[in-house]
């Protein structure tokens, strides 16, 4: 398998999740602000120019994070990274979109590229501060899915890697702080060896 990944972007979570499965696979860095996502040597693998982006061996792509994840999930099971019974994987997938979908592209994305929203500069910090609203929301419902238990889909599961990265971004990045349960999750995720592997292996430790 090879993963294209750009160090500290949404593909974190990923990247975590093949050190958990530990499966040989090649990662190959993509360098987001020199615009390599937009260059026909990327374009050529995947051309909605994001990532994560998964070559799989027999040379398929795979896109997007939560269908990523759910496949790796599925076709590693020993990793036990699925959660036993449709329920349960139907939660993990659930927490999973919510922190790419809504987390991640309706409030990270307006703290870090407020023109995509708005055109005039004038209006930038409101969409700012409309994005860290939208987040600090999000994280109180995922604090509230963590009550009473370690990780979101009661064993550990492809959906923590998604919470990971974006907790990621606000308390690592931003400095800003975590409700209690959510908190006590990211402290959980930091102190596994394949996030810890990840975090060195992207620069980020």
């Amino acid at each position: 398998m090879k993963l294209y990944y750009a160090p500290g972007a949404c593909s974190l979570g990923i990247h975590v999740l093949l050190e958990e499965i530990g499966t040989p696979y090649d990662a190959v860095p993509v360098n987001l602000r020199e615009g390599a996502q937009f260059k026909p040597e990327f374009t050529g693998v995947n051309p909605k120019s994001k990532v994560p982006t998964l070559e799989r061996d027999d040379g398929s792509v795979l896109t997007e994070y939560p269908a990523i994840a759910f496949w790796l999930a599925s076709r590693y099971p020993t990793a036990k990274l699925m959660p036993v019974g449709m329920d349960a994987q139907a939660r993990a997938l659930e927490c999973a979109d919510f922190c790419v979908a809504t987390l991640h592209m309706q409030g990270f994305s307006r703290i870090f590229r407020p023109a995509n929203f708005a055109p005039s500069e004038a209006d930038h910090e409101a969409v700012k501060a409309r994005g860290a609203e939208i987040f600090s929301k999000g994280l109180a419902l995922m604090d509230k899915a963590l009550e009473g238990k370690e990780w979101l889909a009661g064993d550990y599961s492809f959906a923590d890697s998604a919470l990971f990265y974006v907790c990621f971004w606000w308390s690592g990045r931003l400095n800003k702080d975590l409700p209690a349960n959510v908190a006590a999750h990211y402290a959980r995720m930091k102190a596994r060896p394949a996030v810890q592997r990840t975090l060195a292996a992207e620069g980020l430790a």
